[in-house]
């Protein structure tokens, strides 16, 4: 490497990482004036957030939702009881009853995965490709989506990491 450019540290970095480090060590290559027998290098990567490293999520733009897999519908549900009600599940003459013995019930329907006591907060079940229970598999579409609950309709501003999201490209 020349000493315009110095090599990051490799331990630190995954190989896809040094990858797109050497990628952009050519574009920058490619475009000096005194190069001009090299094209210009175009950008083939296809951004794909996974899920597990927050790292490789996107900046949120209003836009992305429409071209996206729903990547989003995947993470786990975390909802509260006023949310079961809007859904439709709980019954609002069910808000008397202990939320424990509301879990119970849900658990057993399937509609429910776990139940924190102390916070409250029920997490959705979800699929067996961990799609969310109510996500259209074909249409990649909600089919709750105007009683969604208020964690679908706060993402990204709040969640995982606040203004990002899991962006995956349609294919």
């Amino acid at each position: 490497m020349d000493a315009s450019h110095p090599a990051p540290a490799a331990q630190n970095m995954t190989s896809q990482q040094i990858v797109i480090h050497k990628c952009a060590r050519l574009a920058i290559i490619a475009r000096r004036p005194t190069d001009a027998r090299l094209p210009p290098m175009k950008n083939n990567l296809i951004a794909a957030a996974e899920l597990d490293r927050l790292d490789t999520w996107a900046k949120y733009t209003a836009d992305m939702c429409h071209s996206c897999m729903s990547s989003c519908c995947t993470l786990p549900v975390e909802v509260r009881l006023n949310d079961l009600i809007r859904i439709g599940v709980v019954d609002e003459f069910e808000r008397s009853e202990p939320a424990k013995n509301i879990a119970k019930r849900l658990q057993k329907e399937g509609l429910v995965e776990r139940f924190h006591q102390k916070s409250g907060i029920f997490t959705l079940t979800r699929m067996s490709n961990n799609d969310c229970y109510y996500l259209d598999r074909k249409t990649r579409l909600c089919t709750i989506y105007d009683k969604r609950p208020d964690t679908c309709r706060n993402h990204p501003k709040i969640g995982p990491r606040p203004g990002y999201c899991a962006y995956k490209p349609k294919v």
